[in-house]
């Protein structure tokens, strides 16, 4: 790590009001040092200083990742979501190792060219963590299992903790793993509970998809749709026999029936949660819950919207989610959280704490997502020209573009310019101190 002095018309701290002519210093040990007034943050000699036209914002977090599945952009209907799925199983069956860890390195490439710095991924092949450590990166990385017969409870289970032993010599102080049961129509009723109890034993976080579709409510809910159909063509019991749940519930909802399985709790990240009652919100917000909201990729597969300002609301903690390549195209954080502005008539400043130090809190990271002493130095420059193509930046300390008054360096207001921005005009992105992208 090495340090380096960064500065920029406007600086969003994210913890503070925007500042005009704002600079951030990082230390030689990758945490923020300084950061401010451009005036107030120190230059100490010798310390490469770097000038941005435009806007220095905490890099961005991505609370739902599958970074293995990269290049994958045509794999099935995203609307015929039972079918869609059925199709990525089969297409990961045939991909190699050295080709995960390839998808995985270049997803995570992808995520520091369009200003993502912390992810949070799922996966079951491990290349994901791997490609983590390779290059010093920042995230979680929750191995996901399957198994939805009961059957397979024992190996699954054995196959788990043989795969997280392996894999836990690549966690670090930025890379954290943890545990994934997918979801509640390719993992049964005790395996979920299984899982949970060696989460929390082993003190892992957990993630899992649920309430995402209509096929998983139904299966849930009334033991039928082609989820269902699908398990009773392989001969699984279905969720609503005693092998499934030990005592039968009045009203199912796919979350009423991962808190009957004791998943639910403080380290568990509910992704998506878009077909969730009131009920449902309360039980998350009480367990302290914490939601990846993936909103452009709920509307790919025609699943809904999810209550964005019911969850917020309710105080749960809620980050913003790109998913896979092969639900969304190439993954872009900035259409995320215009999406979530508008399904939660958020603010500016809400929106923009989604993607940042809020979806920081979501995963379980606490220092990451602001621009403020302490956290570490992922930042993000974001900058156009006026005929809208990205500008790059200049060494030294020199200001361009800057003006009296209300607008600075041509931008009246910066959060609304980060906001209508997109990967394309993201200028640099800085992890810990150290360049990723420019």
């Amino acid at each position: 790590m090495t340090a380096v002095r960064l500065s920029a018309d406007w600086l969003l701290p994210i913890v503070g009001p925007p500042v005009r002519h704002g600079a951030v210093l990082v230390g030689d040990d990758g945490r923020i040092a300084a950061a401010g007034p451009e005036s107030s943050v120190p230059a100490p000699p010798g310390i490469p200083a770097h000038h941005y036209p435009g806007v220095l914002l905490p890099g961005l977090v991505n609370a739902h990742t599958h970074l293995e599945l990269t290049g994958w952009r045509d794999v099935a209907p995203p609307d015929d979501f039972p079918t869609w799925i059925r199709a990525i199983r089969r297409r990961k069956e045939q991909r190699t190792a050295a080709e995960y860890l390839d998808a995985a390195r270049a997803g995570l490439r992808a995520c520091w060219a369009g200003g993502v710095t912390t992810i949070a991924d799922t996966g079951d092949s491990g290349a994901v963590i791997q490609a983590l450590a390779e290059a010093g990166g920042s995230g979680v990385a929750y191995q996901e299992l399957f198994g939805p017969d009961p059957g397979q409870l024992a190996d699954s289970m054995a196959g788990l903790r043989a795969r997280v032993a392996g894999l836990a010599r690549l966690e670090g102080p930025r890379i954290r793993l943890g545990v994934s049961p997918h979801a509640p129509y390719t993992v049964s009723g005790p395996l979920f509970r299984a899982v949970a109890d060696f989460a929390d034993q082993e003190d892992l976080p957990l993630a899992v998809h649920v309430a995402e579709s209509e096929a998983e409510q139904q299966l849930i809910a009334a033991s039928a749709g082609p989820f269902a159909e699908a398990w009773a063509a392989r001969g699984i019991p279905l969720p609503d026999s005693l092998a499934q749940l030990d005592q039968p519930l009045p009203i199912r909802t796919p979350v009423r029936w991962l808190h009957a399985l004791g998943v639910l709790g403080p380290t568990a990240l509910a992704i998506h949660a878009v077909r969730v009652d009131p009920e449902d919100v309360h039980l998350l917000a009480r367990h302290d819950v914490a939601v990846a909201h993936c909103p452009v990729s709920n509307a790919r597969h025609g699943h809904g919207e999810a209550p964005l300002r019911a969850l917020l609301a309710a105080g749960i903690r809620v980050g913003l989610g790109t998913d896979s390549e092969a639900s969304v195209g190439p993954l872009d954080l900035f259409a995320e959280m215009r999406a979530a502005r508008r399904i939660g008539g958020l603010s500016a400043e809400e929106t923009l704490r989604l993607a940042t130090l809020e979806g920081a809190l979501a995963i379980g990271v606490a220092d990451v997502g602001a621009l403020a002493e302490g956290y570490w130095g992922d930042v993000v420059t974001v900058g156009r020209s006026r005929d809208g193509r990205t500008v790059s930046g200049s060494d030294g300390r020199g200001t361009v573009g800057r003006s009296d008054g209300q607008t600075v360096g041509g931008i009246m207001d910066p959060l609304e310019y980060v906001l209508d921005a997109g990967p394309a005009d993201v200028v640099a992105t800085w992890l810990a101190g150290a360049r990723v992208h420019v």
